[in-house]
């Protein structure tokens, strides 16, 4: 059975990476930023083929149109059994987010939410994935708008399934929530359907916060310091920097370099209490990596924000994945830090991969 994906809000491209991984198709890609859609294109340039339905720049809600809609996809309407499309998408989140605008659905991003599920609706694909913040599901003032929306999710035939996932959980050095909500097509896959959300996590919540994790060091230079014992090595930055060899990766030299601010040698190693000017510990693992809105990472033991290259590591991209070297650093930072850790994506792919196929032998049997 062919699988197929239409990507929405792509990004940078880590939640298409992930479903990738997992086993599927990715056939087509839209992004409304120039410049997210050219580092997507540039990321990839040596690995896969192109979309088979190619890239759309602008606005998803253009797609509504019945017209624009059959010209592009002629054969959309009339694929045979043994082909199955999903759309994939995460909606710009800050209307949604408490460190955010938090305008919820009226914002300018927060619209784009209900504008994706009217595609939903509207296109009715076999299955989708909807990926935003969970200040969309636990923020009462957001979740009455979500919880419509599931509703009209479920009017239109889909049967639907959420659940809050943390990245640590999934082996990503980052702790980040995130709302994951999954829709299957009953008029496709029948009525009942059972799924179930985290299948492939690593590491259980409950047992990563008993570990004895560091707290804070005194911040030297160039220090060497030991690994303690009873924490998870494969959660931590340092792990993660090593494994990605980020002082050699092309985006190592991509860090702002502020001369003479004295935050970068007094802050302690593993001071993150502060809204600003948080510095990661090499032992422990990062907090939400959000680097816009004035938040600073600071390198664990040397004395400047980190790079690109150990932000890319942090979420969990493979060492070969390159921002495109022409942008500028904030897009750069911005770019990489919305997006869905790349661990988190495949995880989450991979559930829905497998429930799919095991959903195709049964239809064989």
């Amino acid at each position: 059975m062919a699988i197929e994906v239409f990507s929405f809000f792509s990004g940078l491209g880590f939640m298409d990476l992930g479903v990738e991984t997992a086993g599927f198709n990715v056939s087509f890609v839209n992004e409304y930023n120039h410049s997210f859609l050219q580092a997507y294109q540039y990321a990839r340039r040596f690995r896969t083929q192109c979309p088979k339905y190619g890239y759309y720049e602008g606005s998803m809600e253009v797609f509504l149109n019945d017209d624009v809609w059959n010209t592009r996809f002629p054969d959309y309407s009339v694929r045979e059994k043994d082909r199955l499309i999903g759309f994939v998408g995460g909606p710009p989140c800050p209307d949604f987010s408490a460190a955010g605008k938090n305008a919820g659905s009226t914002g300018e991003n927060g619209q784009l939410t209900e504008k994706y599920v009217q595609l939903i609706v509207k296109r009715q694909p076999d299955f989708f994935v909807l990926e935003n913040v969970k200040g969309l599901y636990q923020t009462k003032k957001h979740k009455t708008f979500y919880e419509q929306m599931k509703r009209r999710l479920y009017r239109a035939g889909y049967s639907v399934f959420d659940s809050i996932e943390n990245a640590l959980e999934y082996g990503v050095p980052q702790f980040r929530d995130r709302l994951i909500l999954v829709g299957l097509n009953r008029k496709r896959f029948g009525k009942n359907l059972k799924y179930t959300i985290g299948v492939h996590k690593i590491y259980d919540i409950n047992d990563i916060r008993q570990c004895n994790w560091p707290t804070i060091n005194e911040f030297e230079i160039g220090n060497v310091r030991n690994e303690p014992e009873n924490i998870i090595r494969k959660l931590t930055v340092e792990y993660w920097f090593r494994l990605n060899n980020v002082l050699n990766h092309p985006n190592s030299n991509d860090y702002f370099n502020v001369i003479a601010n004295d935050k970068f040698t007094t802050i302690p190693e593993g001071d993150t209490s502060k809204k600003s000017f948080k510095r990661l510990h090499r032992w422990r693992y990062s907090p939400t990596a959000a680097y816009g809105n004035n938040e600073v990472h600071l390198h664990p033991y040397q004395p400047r924000r980190i790079s690109v290259a150990e932000a890319l590591a942090i979420q969990s991209l493979p060492d070969w994945f390159e921002v495109m070297p022409t942008l500028s650093l904030a897009a750069k930072f911005k770019m990489v830090s919305n997006g869905v850790p790349y661990l988190l994506a495949k995880g989450i792919a991979s559930d829905l991969y497998e429930w799919l196929k095991e959903y195709e032998q049964q239809e064989e049997s």
